[in-house]
């Protein structure tokens, strides 16, 4: 039928492509996350391995793993997955749980993304955390 979308696994490269994209987004949360951290901190600089440095440290990943998980779960898709149709499903393609999406993010960003090179070898394209979380990545295509 026209006008009909069909989900597909996508390959590695759509992963990096809106990780691309997703980074300036990132960049921006974590120079707005930096001020914040500045004033908290009465205008220090934050001394490397301080405990002030692993709340910073710990505030990004609570920040950019927000912005991810709550994405994923709204739209299905962040800002840099949305110009190339790209989506999280669950396997049966229906909309993944918080639990589930905040699973794919500890482990994504605890293997720094290498759980996605598993998308090479699996059937389905999936990394090692959609595996972990049951989701899918996939890119939405005209029928």
């Amino acid at each position: 039928s026209m006008n009909k979308l069909v989900a597909t696994p996508a390959h590695l490269g759509w992963r990096f492509i809106a990780l691309l994209y997703d980074a300036v987004i990132s960049i921006a949360l974590l120079m707005f996350s930096s001020a914040i951290i500045v004033i908290l901190n009465a205008g220090a600089p934050v001394t490397p391995g301080g405990f002030m440095a692993f709340l910073a440290f710990l505030f990004f990943w609570l920040i950019i793993g927000g912005y991810a998980i709550f994405s994923w779960r709204i739209g299905g898709q962040t800002l840099g997955m949305r110009p190339w149709r790209l989506k999280v499903l669950n396997a049966d393609g229906t909309q993944p749980s918080w639990r589930s999406l905040c699973v794919r993010y500890c482990i994504a960003s605890g293997t720094l993304g290498l759980g996605a090179l598993w998308s090479l070898f699996d059937k389905q394209r999936r990394a090692l955390y959609d595996i972990a979380s049951g989701t899918l990545f996939v890119r939405l295509l005209a029928d």
